[in-house]
């Protein structure tokens, strides 16, 4: 094995490591910063994979944006500390066998499907193939994204300022 293939296994179990006390950790906080981990794991398998820009925005947007929020919304929040998350009906054994069941089958298509494998290519940047998609081929979708994206934005505003104003 080469010093790739061992980072990414070292990567691949701290992301799958970090998954499972996302879901399984009883503490909020521990959840979050572990969430981290899941994130930047995400990122760099999606770096090992040559996809530059996913990378990139892995982090931008779900670290940077989504999972601050979250840990700002959690330590801000006083009364979160005395909240009990336990639940009642803690269905173990039920989910235990539907996460074998998709593991045994996700196991078996991957063994035995003919998978086809390319020669390696150089890694390039793909910013530049996507920017260039964006302002050529698809710049139609692109802009209608952009309207719809700013008559949401616009509209939340109005929902905000209409419940502030009663």
């Amino acid at each position: 094995m080469s010093a790739s293939d061992i980072i990414f296994l070292i990567v691949a179990v701290v992301t799958v490591g970090s998954a499972a006390i996302v879901v399984l950790s009883r503490s909020l906080i521990y959840s979050a910063f572990s969430l981290l981990f899941t994130f930047f794991g995400v990122a760099i398998i999606y770096v090992y994979l040559g996809a530059d820009f996913l990378a990139g925005t892995q982090v931008l947007i779900y670290v940077g944006g989504i999972l601050v929020l979250l840990l700002f919304g959690v330590m801000l929040t006083h009364r979160l500390y005395s909240l009990n998350l336990r639940t009642e009906t803690f269905q173990v054994i039920p989910g235990f066998l539907i996460a074998l069941a998709v593991f045994i089958s996700l196991a078996l298509v991957s063994t035995r499907t003919n998978w086809h494998v390319v020669a390696d290519k150089p890694l390039v940047p793909t910013t530049d193939t996507i920017g260039t998609l964006f302002l050529t081929e698809y710049l139609l979708p692109f802009e209608i994204a952009s309207i719809l994206l700013l008559v949401a934005l616009i509209g939340a505003a109005m929902l905000v300022r209409r419940r502030a104003d009663i």
